[in-house]
């Protein structure tokens, strides 16, 4: 399954012919990233009516962003080539005869407004008319889903791709601080051991001091401060997360909220491993690391 962005854009028109009646369907659709499935509508009074129909057709395929939907329907007479209706023309000079014998002031009709009087019949249908065409308008809105996921679709393979890089300098840092553990450890053993033997050469009052005993007691201190060097569980927790990360890259689907997690988890490895470093190299080692994982957070925000 494809790894989807919350971002995207989409958008269409189409026509739709009712006898003598033709409208002009417009369908927009744009989508940001959200915790959630944020729906908001902006529909013509026309079609305000289906509103619940939207709202389960994108429902039913979405599963986060803040989506915005506009929709509009221009409806207009198509030209008639049929014979003009004589008894509707009929109707129409009885009732002019009527007006004028009420109101001799009143001018006749034009060509225009009579060829406008027979039409009017259905223009009040019109603002009803999207109601009668569900279908076609469930049609055109089922396409623009599929466009608006197409383009999340590309714009999901572009992030996957940047967190996979970003996932392979995390595997290269940790390659890196990897060897520098054992030594690192060795060193401050040494360290620790040289000091203490400059302790031990130097005269104390009141008595010999027991060797051994301090040696013993030496060990087991440097043994514990080398316990809170030692960050391979860190490098081992950290690889295990990028593993994780990357199972759910390919797996794909709706996986936005588990990576952020992730995410959180790989910050927190690469902090202590900073707190606990003990030399130069590590710390930069473990900045590099911060940083990878700050840049894959901010594309994990836009991953449904």
């Amino acid at each position: 399954m494809a790894v989807y962005s919350m971002t995207g854009y989409a958008s269409g028109q189409g026509e739709l012919i009712d006898g003598e009646i033709e409208s002009v369907l417009g369908l927009e659709i744009r989508a940001v990233n959200s915790r959630f499935l944020d729906l908001t509508f902006k529909l013509s009074d026309s079609l305000k009516g289906l509103e619940p129909h939207f709202r389960q057709a994108l429902t039913e395929q979405l599963s986060r962003g803040k989506v915005e939907v506009r929709a509009f329907l221009r409806t207009s007479k198509v030209a008639s080539q049929s014979a003009v209706d004589v008894s509707a023309l009929q109707h129409l000079l009885g009732q002019q005869e009527l007006i004028q014998a009420w109101m001799p002031q009143a001018r006749p009709l034009s060509v225009a407004e009579v060829i406008a009087l027979q039409g009017g019949g259905r223009s009040a249908e019109s603002e009803d008319s999207a109601l009668e065409w569900g279908d076609a308008v469930a049609a055109q809105l089922q396409q623009c889903i599929a466009e608006l996921k197409e383009a999340r679709q590309t714009e999901g393979g572009r992030l996957k791709a940047v967190l996979e890089e970003c996932i392979g300098a995390l595997r290269v840092a940790i390659s890196k601080a990897t060897p520098l553990v054992p030594a690192l450890v060795e060193q401050q053993k040494a360290k620790f051991m040289e000091r203490w033997h400059e302790v031990l050469q130097v005269p104390v009052e009141g008595g010999a001091i027991d060797q051994h005993m301090l040696e013993q007691r030496a060990i087991a201190e440097v043994t514990a401060y080398a316990i809170r060097l030692d960050v391979a569980e860190e490098l081992a927790r950290l690889n295990a997360h990028l593993d994780e990360v990357q199972s759910l890259l390919d797996k794909g689907g709706v996986i936005g909220k588990r990576l952020d997690f992730l995410m959180q988890e790989l910050h927190r490895e690469a902090n202590t491993l900073g707190s606990k470093s003990a030399s130069l190299e590590l710390s930069r080692i473990s900045m590099d690391m911060k940083v990878l994982i700050e840049q894959m957070r901010e594309q994990v925000q836009n991953i449904e």
